[in-house]
């Protein structure tokens, strides 16, 4: 089996993102990988941290015979084992870790406390003063506030229905 170290495309429309991978040549673009060693993302502004590889896994699949690709060869020439570019990168991955904005604690949002309307603390006053009260009557007067709410609707609805 030839084993090639090659770009696998992820990511979307305009928008690629391909992870350096282990495969076999005979394999599909985005076919089945024997082993991932790192990502490259081309999208990025600062040129020196778009790639990241895995140095010791790369070193092992050059050293057991495996065959990069051109891209990844200029990848591993500059951000490899023995890169050109390492001192370059580190710098790079410390400016785009200080460069992202970190969003402010969020303020907890104002809790607003439920108005009750004017016929339930009414109720409500009542029902504390005449705690002595029985049940009975206590229903006596849920029924009967019910009834007043149902009267209300019955009227608007046939107001409603009248011509103007």
């Amino acid at each position: 089996m030839a084993v090639r170290i090659r770009l696998k495309r992820l990511g979307r429309r305009h928008r690629p993102f391909y992870r350096v991978c282990a495969m076999d040549s005979r394999a599909p673009r985005d076919g089945k990988v024997i082993e991932e060693l790192g990502v490259y993302d081309p999208m990025i502004r600062e040129t020196d941290a778009r790639v990241t590889l895995n140095q010791e896994r790369v070193s092992y699949w050059l050293g057991v015979g495996a065959q990069p690709t051109e891209k990844v060869q200029v990848l591993i020439n500059k951000y490899g084992p023995e890169g050109t570019h390492l001192q370059q990168q580190s710098e790079a991955m410390e400016r785009l870790k200080l460069s992202k904005p970190t969003a402010p604690p969020a303020e907890p949002l104002p809790t607003f406390e439920e108005e009750t309307p004017a016929e339930e603390t009414a109720s409500d006053e009542a029902a504390a003063v005449d705690e002595g009260a029985s049940d009975e009557s206590v229903a006596a007067e849920d029924t009967a506030a019910d009834d007043a709410i149902a009267e209300e609707s019955a009227e608007a609805s046939e107001e409603a229905e009248a011509p103007a």
